[in-house]
């Protein structure tokens, strides 16, 4: 094989490394995945081995290679996508990590928080990261680990830059541009891009800088940190012995960036979402970042986070930047999983859609899958899942359908509230409208149809599911050459399946009248 516009994405997540290898028409030429393991050494502590993080990236992009009798001359780019906020320490001179890494689901930091919040900085963190006080993000496990690994000179070594702190994406550059021998060496690059940095509460997402009061705040060195580039360009080339000869890396994103990019969502008020073990919405805000905190101070004097939803950059190309709202629902696959596992009243989740069909309607019945609490835009992590509603009439029927319809409700609560801090409206242009959606339970018909139904909007199901990473795909090409425009992506972008709403303004609003009194009496705060 000899074309050299095909790109690799390595997409690393939290439960498998992948790679797959697209082409200049953005089709998918090869795909390789192993899974992760997991480590839980203490009850709500998450970790993972670094070295089988950054083997198993490496070895997938190697296999996916193969499978299509591929070279590394063949490659145009490297493009990494990742888990966020997941957080690594290691050695700058030799590359090996410290410990295990803090995986972003880790609650150990919670106490961290704590006193954090009982200083009053929660304000001030939201109004520079976008961010909310939250073990959740990377700088209070950066804290951690200079603070409980056995080596009591840490803290000096971090200033001295002769440790390194990242994220999975900065661990993935280093690996990639040291020999297989890893000899001793201080030249490897030590980078990030904007995305990833937004993830650690350190970053000012205004001018995309490491932000000096809060390193302050966590006692973080500076020297420790990765340079922060922008999301597509070139930031380092593969050691030639990795693949037999240097790749330049030209794109890094976290994982919900980069899906946002692959749906070509490149509009303010554009929206997409992904639906997996939970669901992670994401809506283009535009260029600028100073308005969206405006909005919400005007609309919460005093508490400009309580909209519960999180602001982000969503990329940064060039001199081009974009920034997005961000809601992250704990609990809808998992949903499903626990229909299977847990009460055992159906065999896979492909039943799922019929059974919901079979019911009818919903008969009044609810289910909150509140399993680990509710997240955006409650940020509830007390309350417990609960199914309200049931009458005698009720089967396993409509607890199916009140499942799957639960995930579609706190959906739209997060489309309602992103329509209200865009200042969108239904007059906005039509493709505001829609959501495009990817993962997992696109491949129900009876959720996707629901979704567009009780959100009064079109739904469209990515060709590609992919599409984490497909974005760092298209980002990489952009950075080499391959792609000069969004419009020439957008163009790319393929629709598997369009789902138009169906549904009377009268049953919409009675429907999400229920699942807000199910959800009002779920809530930790409830009263009667």
């Amino acid at each position: 094989m000899s074309n050299s516009s095909l790109i690799i994405s390595i997409d690393q997540g939290t439960t498998s490394s992948r790679a797959m290898i697209f082409d200049e028409s953005g089709a998918v030429l090869a795909k390789s995945q192993v899974e992760l393991n997991q480590i839980y050494p203490r009850a709500g502590w998450v970790e993972q081995d670094p070295v089988e993080i950054a083997e198993t990236s490496i070895e997938m992009a190697k296999n996916a290679l193969k499978s299509i009798r591929a070279d590394a001359k063949d490659i145009a780019a490297i493009g990494i996508t990742n888990q966020r906020e997941t957080t690594i320490i290691w050695e700058t001179n030799t590359g090996k990590p410290l410990s295990n890494a803090i995986v972003w689901q880790d609650r150990r930091t919670s106490e961290i928080c704590n006193r954090l919040a009982e200083h009053g900085i929660a304000d001030e963190l939201w109004t520079r990261t976008g961010l909310v006080l939250d073990p959740y993000f990377s700088a209070t496990k950066m804290r951690w680990l200079l603070d409980n690994l056995p080596d009591p000179n840490l803290q000096k070594r971090a200033e001295n830059g002769e440790i390194r702190l990242g994220t999975v994406d900065s661990w993935l550059i280093d690996q990639l541009c040291r020999a297989d021998t890893k000899n001793a060496r201080q030249d490897i690059p030590h980078l990030t891009d904007v995305t990833n940095a937004s993830r650690t509460m350190l970053l000012n997402i205004h001018d995309f800088t490491w932000d000096n009061d809060l390193l302050d705040i966590f006692q973080i060195p500076e020297p420790a940190l990765a340079e922060v580039l922008p999301s597509a360009g070139i930031f380092a080339h593969s050691h030639p012995s990795t693949f037999g000869k240097e790749i330049p890396i030209t794109a890094v994103a976290g994982d919900q960036h980069a899906a946002l990019y692959g749906q070509a969502c490149f509009t303010r008020g554009d929206i997409k979402c992904t639906y997996g073990t939970g669901a992670f919405i994401l809506a283009n805000s535009g260029a600028e970042s100073h308005a969206i905190f405006n909005t919400a101070a005007s609309e919460t004097p005093g508490d400009p986070s309580a909209s519960g939803m999180l602001f982000t950059p969503a990329w940064q190309i060039g001199g081009s930047r974009a920034y997005a709202l961000e809601g992250s629902v704990f609990t809808t696959g998992a949903a499903v999983q626990w229909l299977r596992d847990g009460l055992g009243i159906i065999a896979d989740a492909e039943q799922t859609s019929d059974m919901a069909v079979l019911a009818g309607e919903n008969d009044g019945v609810y289910m909150v899958p509140a399993f680990a609490g509710l997240g955006s835009p409650h940020w509830d992590p007390n309350a417990r899942a609960s199914i309200t509603g049931m009458s005698q009439r009720t089967d396993r029927n409509h607890i199916v359908r009140a499942t799957l319809e639960s995930t579609a409700y706190q959906i739209n609560d997060l489309i309602q509230m992103i329509d209200s801090r865009l200042r969108l409206s239904r007059r906005d242009k039509p493709n505001n409208r829609i959501i495009r959606a990817d993962g997992g339970q696109t491949r129900n018909p009876f959720l996707m149809q629901f979704q567009a139904d009780i959100s009064n909007r079109p739904i469209e199901v990515s060709q590609i599911d992919e599409t984490t990473a497909l974005g760092v795909a298209f980002m990489a090409g952009r950075a080499a050459g391959i792609w000069r425009s969004d419009r020439e992506l957008s163009e790319l972008w393929q629709c598997a399946a369009r789902y138009e709403p169906n549904m009377s303004d009268t049953e919409r609003g009675t429907l999400i009248t229920g699942w807000h009194e199910a959800l009002r009496r779920t809530k930790t705060n409830y009263k009667t």
